[in-house]
């Protein structure tokens, strides 16, 4: 395995645990099928995020 592709794995591993990840497949998708709607900063969608976990307490262990 290449030092490089340790780094992506690496990466990749960081922004799924993060969730940083998780904005960005939201940004594509909501860019997808809503292309003249504006797109949330990264505070809204955490907001917005945050607000569904609190109102749907079962999708979540704790």
């Amino acid at each position: 395995m290449t030092l490089r592709r340790m780094l992506d794995g690496l990466r990749w591993y960081v922004r799924e645990f993060t969730g940083e990840a998780a904005y960005d497949r939201y940004c594509e998708r909501q860019r997808r099928h809503h292309p003249s709607a504006p797109v949330p900063t990264r505070r809204e969608y955490e907001h917005m995020r945050t607000r569904h976990q609190d109102s749907h307490p079962s999708s979540r262990c704790c």
